[in-house]
């Protein structure tokens, strides 16, 4: 069999699908994200832009949301979902609305979850995932309270969690019955034990007969990361079930040490990136060892794990198209690591926001937060582009 093999550092293959007015104008973006002060003042602009209803949205969609979001609904998404499936690369349509939380929110969340199922079973080859976050169905306030265990809850909150059950299980089913594969995100670690504990039972019960539609996200940046994930592939070798495993560092760091320090409990997120960069290829030459049981998704921005993933394909004598594997990255980062996989012939997704424009301004502020230049040093994303418009201008000569 031919050894696999990559390169993340053609640029031409990664901004492919860009015009030069699109790089051009994206190298702007980021060239403005790469200095921190001004997106903290940006931030805190648009914040109170949208606050006080100032005429700010329309400059926000020609830019930052354009670049990381697909549009305001599934219909918007089209054409970025079209322009991804031309160069190979499947969509995960992802609804980002924040901040709801009460129990219209809730329905009207899992609605639209539906609907995005609906239409991925329309469109299988464009759009292999779907995803929804936990908490977009159901109040954090009550998941911690479940988790925590330790006083009842009242009526209401029994009728909340109930409600919230029922939307679970019914997007679940909606998948499977669709046969559509649906990740569920990770959460903060004080309900993160709920979801786990819910996943598996989805995963016990819909992935069987050899079909892995519900998949769990394992956040390696947590000291119990891998053990979740040995205990779940235990559990699927015993019962005869499928394990659906999106493996990720994780995004809830500082908050998570905030709150440990607070509450005087253990910090349950690694001491260094060294340590969680060894648990996230842990885990993912744990799932090539368990491949009978497992299909993996490799959720990440970090060349070096995209590598070991490739790897350990070829240790494992599998095709670069084989259905147990997928790469994942964000719309608008890592185009180097997706195309380039993709042009390779192998199986990657990018996760494509959408929603209204207010309710997914937090992300967008963590992905701006992302983009920010680290003690002086300029983001990787606006080098990639810097080097693609250099290249292009040499081309023209």
């Amino acid at each position: 069999m031919k050894r696999l093999e990559i390169d993340f550092s053609d640029t031409k293959i990664a901004f492919e699908n860009q015009s030069i007015e699109k790089l051009k104008k994206n190298y702007a973006i980021f060239a403005l994200m790469n200095q921190n002060w001004l997106v903290k003042i940006g931030t805190f602009f648009i914040k109170n832009s949208l606050k006080f209803g100032l005429p700010i949205k329309k400059l926000i969609k020609v830019t930052i949301f354009e670049l990381f979001c697909g549009g305001e609904t599934i219909e918007d998404c089209k054409n970025t979902i079209q322009t991804l499936n031309k160069f190979s690369v499947g969509t995960i349509l992802d609804y980002s609305v924040e901040g709801e939380d009460d129990e219209d929110s809730f329905d009207a969340t899992e609605k639209e979850i539906l609907d995005s199922i609906s239409y991925a079973s329309l469109h299988k080859s464009e759009i292999p995932f779907s995803v929804f976050k936990v908490t977009g169905i159901g109040s954090r306030d009550l998941l911690t309270k479940v988790q925590q265990a330790n006083e009842p809850l009242s009526d209401l909150e029994k009728q909340n969690w109930n409600n919230f059950n029922r939307r679970f299980e019914t997007i679940c089913h909606k998948a499977a019955k669709s046969q559509i594969r649906l990740f569920i995100d990770a959460e903060e670690t004080w309900i993160q034990s709920v979801i786990d504990g819910l996943v598996l039972d989805m995963m016990e019960k819909y992935n069987i007969d050899g079909k892995t539609f519900i998949f769990n996200t394992y956040q390696l940046y947590r000291n119990e990361g891998l053990a979740i994930l040995m205990h779940h592939i235990s559990q699927a070798k015993t019962k005869g079930f499928k394990v659906g495993a999106k493996l990720v560092r994780g995004a809830y760091m500082e908050k998570e040490r905030r709150r440990a320090e607070e509450m005087k409990y253990p910090d349950p997120i690694n001491e260094n990136k060294t340590k969680t960069d060894e648990q996230f290829n842990l885990a993912l030459e744990a799932c090539f060892d368990h491949i009978d049981v497992v299909s993996v998704c490799s959720g990440t921005h970090n060349e070096a794990s995209c590598k070991l993933g490739i790897d350990l394909m070829n240790k494992k004598g599998l095709d670069s198209g084989d259905q147990h594997v997928y790469f994942a990255q964000l719309l608008g980062m890592s185009d180097n690591i997706s195309y380039n996989l993709a042009k390779k012939g192998f199986n990657v997704a990018k996760y494509v926001p959408y929603g209204p424009i207010e309710a997914v301004m937090p992300y967008l502020f963590r992905r701006a937060e992302e983009n920010t230049s680290i003690a002086g040093q300029s983001s990787r994303e606006f080098l990639l582009l810097k080097k693609e418009l250099k290249r292009r201008s040499k081309e023209k000569v």
